[in-house]
């Protein structure tokens, strides 16, 4: 069974990728995709982007749905 909270949990540091990215308003998706590619904590929290992304598509389509 999976943890509960783990997302909370996981982001520790909100905003810290774009800072790190220097982006003004949100992240381009070519930027997030080349910082993923990245090792350290960069790659990381771009990585963690990306699959948050993804969670909040497939919950948005859930919805939509029923």
């Amino acid at each position: 069974m999976a943890k509960k909270f783990w997302i909370q949990k996981a982001i520790k540091h909100p905003g810290a990728l774009r800072k790190q990215l220097g982006a003004k308003d949100g992240i381009p998706a070519s930027k997030l995709r080349k910082a993923a590619k990245a090792k350290g904590k960069l790659g990381k929290r771009a990585r963690m982007a990306i699959t948050l992304k993804k969670l909040a598509r497939a919950r948005h389509r859930r919805t939509t749905r029923e």
